[in-house]
């Protein structure tokens, strides 16, 4: 019986400390959202779902036909960055590193 509550420790234990890489990776993951200001500019905000702050990450305004970039920039102290529309169909994208990219569709962005 002894040793039936020492594997099942034992378990418990493995499956703690298998499970920290995972969480560690969710709690990382970027977000960010823009409306349109109704002025002829557009607000994105950014960050990440632990809370921390999107200060100094990188956004390009895409066109979505020829994939050139036509506005790029960083989130500002605020994690906000500002743009004036481009009048060509585009896309937003937060790029926070390999694997943390947020791709917003210009169409799908209101007031």
């Amino acid at each position: 019986m002894r040793r039936i509550g020492v594997v099942l420790t034992a378990c418990m234990v493995l499956g703690f400390f298998l499970m920290l890489p995972v969480s560690r990776v969710f709690g990382h993951t970027p977000l960010c959202s823009c409306w349109d200001n109704g002025d002829g500019t557009i607000t994105c905000e950014g960050g990440f779902s632990d809370g921390s702050s999107g200060t100094g990450i990188a956004v390009r305004v895409i066109d979505k036909n020829d994939e050139k970039v036509l506005i790029a920039g960083k989130m500002d102290e605020d994690s906000e960055f500002t743009f004036n529309n481009p009048g060509v169909p585009y896309k937003v994208h937060y790029d926070a590193g390999p694997g943390h990219l947020v791709e917003i569709d210009g169409d799908d962005i209101t007031e």
